[in-house]
């Protein structure tokens, strides 16, 4: 199993070519960006560049990008104005997906395959409006992706839009080709419905179309992003999900949030942060063996 990290674990920092050194000496040997221009500024041709050969220097390869969540102008952190596709004023979805052109962009210069999109913010509803905003948005970005070499993959996510049952929907209606899914198992197991087979009735939707994930955990009711094993997820159903997936060794990238700094502590440090990341991948490796 390949070990591919998410720098969403470090999104509160510049990614940095001594970032991805301790990434790739955690025995990583991929990554996914999340697009946010203070973690990593997708619209600066010197960013792109220093990172296509950060990655060439450490021999990691960039599995995916992440699309940016909101046009972030703080120095050091994800925020700013919510950035979606769903937008009804014509206006502001077109500036939408002009940010989310200028991240797909950066396969121009570092190569990558998939690129993850949310459809719908928390807050919105899936009112025929936003669906067909939605398809609008993607139809015009599917093209720029194809063009680029770059399959648009579809997360699910809390919102209503989001979830698995009416991510399959939305597609087989819409008829968009080309689109595929992210499978986010964190998000699965705070789907509602009795715990038991949660994940199962999650993936199920997805299943056909999925062809990458992302891996935490939590506690069933907020969104944490933590270690695999340090929540409530069934982690041996999850196994069972990743080994029976139609597209063998189906990619399991690590999306991990960074613990916030208390006052009287520092956040761990990077490469702490890492070790722990790696043991639970080998840990989810094993459970996926016994699986298998």
């Amino acid at each position: 199993m390949q070990h591919i990290l998410s720098t969403y674990l470090f999104v509160q920092r510049k990614l940095t070519p001594e970032l991805l050194a301790q990434i790739a000496a955690a025995k990583f040997v991929g990554v996914e960006v999340f697009c946010s221009r203070a973690h990593f500024d997708y619209a600066s041709p010197e960013a792109v560049r220093e990172l296509g050969q950060s990655l060439a220097d450490k021999k990691l390869f960039l599995h995916a990008l992440h699309s940016p969540a909101s046009r972030d102008r703080g120095p050091t952190r994800e925020g700013g104005t919510p950035l979606s596709i769903c937008e009804v004023e014509r206006v502001r979805r077109i500036d939408a997906m002009d940010e989310i052109k200028r991240a797909l962009d950066v396969a121009e210069f570092v190569p990558f395959r998939y690129f993850v999109q949310h459809v719908g913010a928390s807050r919105e509803e899936p009112d025929p409006r936003r669906l067909d905003a939605a398809f609008s948005s993607l139809e015009h970005l599917s093209l720029h992706a194809r063009n680029a070499g770059v399959t648009i993959v579809l997360e699910n996510t809390l919102s209503e839009m989001g979830t698995p049952a009416h991510l399959r929907t939305f597609v087989n209606e819409t008829r968009l080709t080309g689109l595929k899914f992210c499978f986010d198992v964190g998000h699965a197991n705070l789907a509602d419905g009795p715990a038991e087979g949660k994940l199962s009735r999650s993936f199920e939707p997805m299943r056909e179309l999925s062809v990458t994930s992302h891996v935490h955990d939590n506690h069933g009711e907020k969104d944490e992003h933590l270690l695999p094993y340090e929540g409530t997820l069934d982690w041996a159903e999850a196994a069972r999900l990743f080994v029976t997936a139609p597209q063998k060794e189906l990619p399991l990238v690590l999306e991990l949030r960074e613990p916030a700094a208390h006052a009287a502590a520092e956040p761990p440090a990077a490469a702490e942060l890492l070790e722990a990341a790696r043991k639970a991948l080998d840990k989810l490796e094993k459970e996926m063996n016994r699986a298998g």
